[in-house]
């Protein structure tokens, strides 16, 4: 088991229940260690190169809307095998087959209002990583 480190985004749904504390709660209870944390505002520059594998699809509009219709808050978060341990937490990505305790489960409504995007491989986190936080932004301690 590897330390790594993940990206994880706190949707607009989270930012607006005001759950975001509750969330990072959990993450923090598992041990896990912030290395970032800031809240943006995505634009379209950022939510293409994010979502470049469903930009051409007529459902991308949709998540660009919801993406950017309020601030969310990016999290750098470190751990022993952390994208797996996250992912596990947060429960599938649709979260009417999440399980009561999970993430999900607990707060998300569907398969776009799921309160996280979470990195689903070291390669991807690591590109993630650097598309929302600069070097300097993250903290090694």
């Amino acid at each position: 088991m590897a330390t790594e480190t993940t990206l994880i985004l706190f949707k607009p749904d989270a930012v607006e229940k005001k759950i975001v504390g509750t969330v990072l709660a959990r993450f923090q209870a598992e041990g896990f260690t912030i290395r970032g944390i800031k809240m943006m505002q995505l634009d379209d520059a950022i939510l293409t190169e994010h979502y470049a594998h469903v930009a051409d699809k007529p459902f991308f509009p949709e998540i660009a809307a919801f993406m950017s219709r309020c601030p969310v808050i990016a999290l750098a978060l470190e751990g022993v095998d952390v994208i797996t341990r996250v992912r596990d937490l947060l429960g599938p990505t649709n979260s009417k087959e999440a399980e009561e305790g999970t993430i999900r489960g607990d707060f998300g409504e569907d398969m776009m209002t799921n309160v996280c995007h979470a990195s689903d491989s070291p390669e991807n986190a690591a590109a993630e990583l650097k598309r929302f936080f600069k070097d300097d932004e993250l903290f090694s301690f």
